[in-house]
């Protein structure tokens, strides 16, 4: 069956489905010819997705980590009558549950926030993905691809974790797909992620899991033949997964430092990175002084945060923001519950070959393919947006 009008185009985005594992597993190459690596963006999903639907990079999108420093604007000023309670009674599980809880229902923080900074720290911090970003106007002040597709009257599909699980998901798809009123299949696959923190370094496990999603694929992309023999299908990612080698507990060497949170400084540890910011010149001074003695990373210079798009000029991401070194976990992450050890891990310096993001298509690109940023191109491209006679009204 063939169509009039733009193909059907299925762009499917595998959360942390990096370049080295789909080169290895050789992922549908057949029928997806056109592959290349993507460099992704330093930090994670939350600056990496975004940069996706945008085509801009964190400092030109706004987002970047999930927590930021924001002291008049924070959402939990009111928390800071209660400093005068004890740490045990303010940071316990139960409390960050109900501030958890609180955040997402009376907030407005959305269904993803968590909890993962000391409660006593959280009036000094807002937190950045507050809109479902798969969604229109999903990403303020600046548009995404789902914007582009509803001004161009594409229709369109979009299927995310906000309602779905993965198999979900390819169900749903697929039924969608054989009814043949949408043009244009937005799929975030987010469970591989999960998995691969998991079993990284077991390679039967991988090739099995993998095996999975390439026979679910394989099927949609038949499915979407039957109904426009013209289908397309394009599997992107964020960022792909390094498998990890050693820990560290970076918290550690600065608390030894008899420093005090947030009279001398704020410190936010993430499982590859801390960023901090300082409200004294001798904590500035003495913390610079210890990461610099630290061997497994390095302080990143304004001109790495301006390289890699992540210089945002009120520093409300980080004063200073320090990379652990590709294979490193820092043991005292504020985002990583007591114990979880992971086999995988991501968000270390885009250099690293396994930071990189994947490009697999049945259609040749219109462009070089060289970063994550040049997928929003693709999917317009996919839409056919810029070709569509709604465009010319719609801005």
């Amino acid at each position: 069956m063939s169509h009039a009008g733009p193909a059907l185009h299925l762009v499917v985005l595998i959360d942390a489905f990096g370049w080295p594992i789909a080169q290895r597993l050789d992922f549908m190459a057949d029928v997806l010819p056109h592959r290349t690596p993507l460099r992704t963006v330093l930090g994670y999903s939350s600056g990496a997705i975004p940069t996706m639907l945008t085509g801009k990079l964190p400092a030109e999108h706004g987002r970047w980590n999930l927590f930021y420093y924001d002291r008049d604007g924070s959402p939990f000023r009111w928390l800071r009558h209660a400093r005068f309670l004890p740490e045990p009674v303010l940071d316990n599980r139960y409390a960050r549950k109900a501030i958890k809880e609180l955040g997402k229902r009376a907030l407005g923080l959305g269904s993803l926030f968590d909890c993962a900074v000391k409660p006593s720290l959280l009036p000094w911090f807002n937190w950045t993905e507050k809109t479902n970003i798969y969604e229109t106007r999903g990403i303020p002040g600046t548009a995404s691809i789902f914007d582009e597709l509803a001004s161009a009257g594409v229709p369109h599909k979009v299927y995310t974790y906000h309602r779905y699980r993965d198999t979900d998901i390819l169900d749903e798809a697929g039924r969608d797909v054989e009814r043949g009123a949408e043009r244009f299949f937005f799929l975030y696959l987010s469970e591989i992620d999960a998995f691969l923190h998991q079993h990284r370094t077991d390679e039967a496990r991988i090739e099995e899991k993998f095996a999975w999603y390439e026979r679910r694929l394989r099927d949609l992309l038949a499915r979407a033949r039957a109904q426009d023999s013209r289908a397309e299908m394009t599997i992107l990612s964020d960022h792909g997964m390094a498998p990890v080698r050693r820990h560290h507990d970076l918290a550690r060497d600065i608390n030894e430092l008899g420093l005090t949170m947030p009279r001398d400084y704020l410190a936010v540890y993430d499982s590859t990175m801390a960023r901090f910011w300082f409200f004294s010149e001798t904590a500035r001074r003495q913390v610079t002084e210890r990461l610099a003695r630290i061997p497994c990373g390095r302080i990143l210079t304004d001109e790495d945060l301006q390289t890699l798009g992540i210089r945002f000029a009120d520093r409300r991401y980080g004063e200073l923001v320090f990379l652990m070194d590709a294979g490193w976990l820092i043991t005292s992450s504020d985002f990583n519950t007591n114990g979880w050890l992971p086999t995988g891990m991501h968000g270390y310096h885009p250099d690293d070959p396994d930071s990189d993001a994947i490009f697999l298509s049945s259609r040749e690109p219109s462009r070089t393919m060289r970063t994550i940023a040049d997928a929003y191109a693709v999917m317009r491209d996919a839409a056919a947006i810029g070709r569509q006679p709604e465009e010319s009204t719609a801005r």
